[in-house]
């Protein structure tokens, strides 16, 4: 009898564009070659323009889904997603405190593309307060990193310090906190991991489109990678390499974003396209 895949749980809401959300995550954990086990959060109204509407599952809905799975199968990483309540927090915290040894990936989806706030600040405060310290890594855009790291004395958060961010969301416990540089102004994008071991800058083309679930994708692969066995340094890189592809071979399917094609592999066409020459990786230490 063959051995079963290695198995990822991810928490997330539903996104029924598929671009997003749990969708996007057993998309990526299965094209990387795992299998993904989900537990809902949410339900979503959205489309690829933006989210109209979201209403969280009942706290003790979401104990039931993780209790039932991972009593049953072996889970090798989690990934957190869009979370949608206090009450959900508190109980995922309760959860992922029962299995310490497994790694935890964290995409803190704070709002949409478009900007749809889904996350007020009493649920911040509790993701600092209850998984944050739990986090393996952390895998905020800028903004996300500025609104998570925010301090009542900061004048102006837009233009807090990347740097200093990181710190504080590192002071939390957090063992790695990848800030994913697609917000910034740069000609490339710029992921710079910090964790004590240092800093690290990892550079990629920037493309053109804009695209819905990159931060779900990215994660997503993280978690995959370390279900796979592969140090934390070596998932963050083959994560970002992976997230890459997918974008680069992202198609539009609607009027709004750019969806990843997490299964650019399969596809033959796309899979000639993935044998062109992938931009450097830059490993900047400081």
């Amino acid at each position: 009898m063959l051995q079963p895949p290695p198995i990822v749980l991810s928490f997330a809401a539903s996104d029924p564009t598929g671009g997003a959300g749990i969708q996007a995550d057993m998309l990526t954990i299965a094209g990387i070659g795992c299998h993904p086990l989900s537990v809902i959060t949410a339900i979503t109204i959205q489309d690829t323009t933006g989210v109209v509407n979201l209403m969280p599952l009942d706290a003790t809905w979401i104990t039931a889904q993780a209790q039932i799975v991972l009593q049953d199968m072996p889970v090798r990483a989690f990934k957190l997603g869009l979370l949608g309540s206090i009450e959900i927090i508190a109980a995922i915290a309760e959860i992922v405190l029962d299995y310490p040894e497994i790694p935890l990936v964290m995409d803190p989806v704070l709002a949409s593309g478009r900007g749809d706030q889904l996350t007020d600040e009493r649920m911040i405060d509790a993701m600092r307060e209850l998984l944050l310290p739990r986090v393996t890594v952390l895998t905020p855009n800028s903004l996300e990193a500025r609104r998570l790291a925010q301090h009542e004395s900061d004048c102006s958060v837009s233009q807090l310090d990347l740097s200093i961010c990181a710190q504080r969301l590192l002071n939390t416990g957090c063992k790695h906190v990848l800030i994913t540089g697609t917000h910034e102004n740069s000609h490339n994008v710029k992921n710079t991991l910090y964790s004590a071991a240092g800093i690290r800058t990892d550079e990629w083309e920037r493309l053109d489109a804009s695209y819905h679930g990159s931060g779900c994708t990215l994660a997503s692969a993280i978690a995959a990678q370390l279900a796979q066995g592969s140090s934390i340094s070596d998932s963050i890189v083959k994560a970002q390499q992976y997230t890459w592809q997918t974008l680069r071979a992202g198609f539009r399917p609607g009027r709004g974003q750019y969806i990843p094609d997490r299964l650019f592999r399969i596809d033959e066409q796309k899979e000639a396209n993935s044998d062109k020459e992938t931009p450097t990786v830059a490993f900047l230490s400081h």
